[in-house]
C-alpha cells in the first residue's frame, strides 16, 4: 500500500488541489511538508492529534516536516463561526508559541523535523508591502467566497480576521520560496486558508508550481458532539492541564461508532491490526477490546508508557479499591475525575463523608459506618468516630473514600 493509498485508508484524506501531483509526489519523492499551530492556549488539545499523526507518519514513509506555529497568525485570530475571538497580546502569543513547539518537539525526530515560526518573517513585513505585494493579489469577492468568511457575514466579521487567510497564503509563499515546503495539510476547516496560498504562489510563480494542499476530515462523535471535549471542557495535551488518565477515560469510552476512525486517525498502528480491533467491535463489542488498545495507544503516544501505567492501574483501583500503591502522579489524574474535596486535617470521618456526598447527614454516615460500607484507601473503617490525620494519607495529601461497590470521592489536604 502506497503512502496515499494509507492516508485514504485511515481517512486522513478530505480535500486534494491536485490527486496526480499528490500521488507523484508523496509516493514517489521526498518532500518537505507543512502544517500549522496557532498558540491560543499554551497547550493543544487531542483534537490536533489528527495532524500529528499524519505528520508522524508522512515522516515515517520520509518526508520532512515543517511545523509552523503561528506566533503571527495567533496574534490575528483565525475566523471562528460564531464571534470574533478574543485578540492574545504579544507576549502571550509567542510564550504559548514556544510552549507548544517544546510539545510538538516529542512527537517528531528532532534530526529530521525542522521548527519554525511565522512571527519572524510576518512581523517584517511593512503595510505598504503587505497591500501592495500581496493584497493586490486577491479579489474581494474571491476572499468573500471561503467558507469562514461566509459564515461570519450575518454577525459581522473585522478586517482583522478577514486578512487572516492573506497571512497565512504568505506563510505558504515564504516556505515554498525559502524551505522549498511544496505541501501544506490541514483539517477541512482550513481548506480555505489553504487555497488561498496556493493562488498566492500561482499568481508569483506561474501555473507549473510544485505547490499541494490536503485537507483532513474534522472528526466528530457519532451523535454529532465534537470530538475532544469532555464534561469539564477540552482535552489538552499538557499533563498539568488534562491528566493521562482522563484522556485514557475518554477513549475508554469511545462510542463503537466512532473507534475505527479513531483507530485509524489517531493511532500509528498497522492495517491488519487495526482491522482485527475493528472486528473485536462488531463480534464482542461487550469486551471493550479495541476501545482499551485505543486509549492505551494514545495515553502512550501523548505521555510514555510510565504515563500509560499508571493509568490502567487507576483505572483498575476504581474496581478494585486497591489504591495504595497509585502514584501521585496517578492521584493526580484522579482527583480531576472523580469528585473531589479539599479539606483541612483532623476532621473527623463523619463530617468528611457528608461533605463528600457520600452520606447525607451525621446519622446517615455513622449508619454506613457501622454496617461496613465505608473504605478509606482501600480498608474497611471500624472506628465511627474516627479522626481523619496525616497518617492516613497516601503521598501526604490524599484519602480515597468509598461507599459500597461504585460512590468515590477524594479528599484532598491543604
Amino acid at each position: 500500500m502506497s503512502l496515499y493509498e494509507e492516508l485514504k485508508w485511515r481517512e486522513l484524506i478530505k480535500d486534494v488541489s491536485d490527486e496526480d501531483k499528490a500521488k507523484k509526489l508523496l509516493d514517489t519523492e521526498s518532500v518537505r511538508f507543512y502544517c500549522g499551530f496557532d498558540p491560543t492556549a499554551k497547550s493543544l488539545t487531542v483534537g490536533h492529534l489528527v495532524q500529528v499523526v499524519r505528520m508522524m507518519l508522512l515522516q515515517k514513509y520520509g518526508h520532512t516536516p515543517v511545523v509552523l506555529v503561528g506566533g503571527a497568525t495567533g496574534l490575528i485570530g483565525d475566523p471562528r463561526q460564531t464571534s470574533e475571538r478574543k485578540l492574545l497580546s504579544l507576549e502571550d502569543s509567542l510564550t504559548n508559541a514556544e510552549a507548544i513547539r517544546i510539545q510538538l518537539s516529542r512527537f517528531l525526530d528532532p534530526r529530521k523535523a525542522i521548527f519554525v515560526n511565522n512571527y519572524d518573517w510576518v512581523s517584517k513585513i511593512d503595510m505598504i508591502s503587505f497591500l501592495r505585494d500581496y493584497g493586490k493579489h486577491f479579489n474581494i469577492n474571491y476572499m468573500l467566497s471561503k467558507e469562514t468568511v461566509q459564515s461570519r457575514l450575518e454577525v459581522g466579521i473585522s478586517y482583522t480576521e478577514f486578512s487572516y487567510m492573506l497571512i497565512q497564503a504568505i506563510d505558504f509563499l515564504h516556505l515554498y520560496e525559502n524551505e522549498k515546503v511544496y505541501i501544506q495539510f490541514g483539517g477541512s476547516d482550513q481548506w480555505g486558508n489553504i487555497t488561498t496560498g496556493l493562488e498566492l504562489i500561482r499568481k508569483i510563480h506561474g501555473p507549473e508550481h510544485n505547490a499541494l494542499g490536503l485537507s483532513s476530515p474534522l472528526l466528530l462523535k457519532s451523535d454529532g458532539t465534537k470530538f475532544g471535549k469532555s464534561e469539564s471542557g477540552a482535552l489538552y495535551l499538557d499533563e498539568e492541564l488534562t491528566s493521562p488518565f482522563e484522556i485514557y477515560q475518554y477513549f475508554l469510552n469511545t462510542a463503537d461508532k466512532d473507534t475505527a476512525t479513531y483507530l485509524k486517525t489517531l493511532t500509528l498502528l498497522d492495517k491488519e491490526e487495526i482491522e482485527l480491533l475493528i472486528e473485536s467491535v462488531e463480534k464482542e463489542p461487550e469486551k471493550r477490546i479495541a476501545q482499551r488498545r485505543l486509549a492505551e495507544e494514545i495515553v502512550k503516544l501523548v505521555h510514555g508508557e510510565e504515563a500509560l501505567n499508571d493509568a490502567v492501574r487507576a483505572s483498575e483501583a476504581l474496581f478494585t479499591g486497591d489504591v495504595k500503591s497509585l502514584s501521585e502522579r496517578a492521584f493526580k489524574g484522579l482527583s480531576k475525575t472523580i469528585e473531589s474535596f479539599k479539606i483541612h486535617l483532623d476532621k473527623s470521618l463523619v463530617e468528611a463523608l457528608v461533605l463528600s456526598g457520600l452520606a447525607t447527614s451525621n446519622r446517615d454516615a455513622r449508619t454506613h459506618i457501622d454496617s461496613g460500607a465505608i473504605q478509606i484507601n482501600g480498608e474497611k473503617a471500624t472506628v465511627t468516630d474516627k479522626i481523619l490525620t496525616k497518617a492516613d494519607t497516601l503521598h501526604n495529601r490524599y484519602i480515597v473514600l468509598r461507599r459500597g461497590k461504585k460512590k468515590y470521592a477524594i479528599l484532598v489536604f491543604e
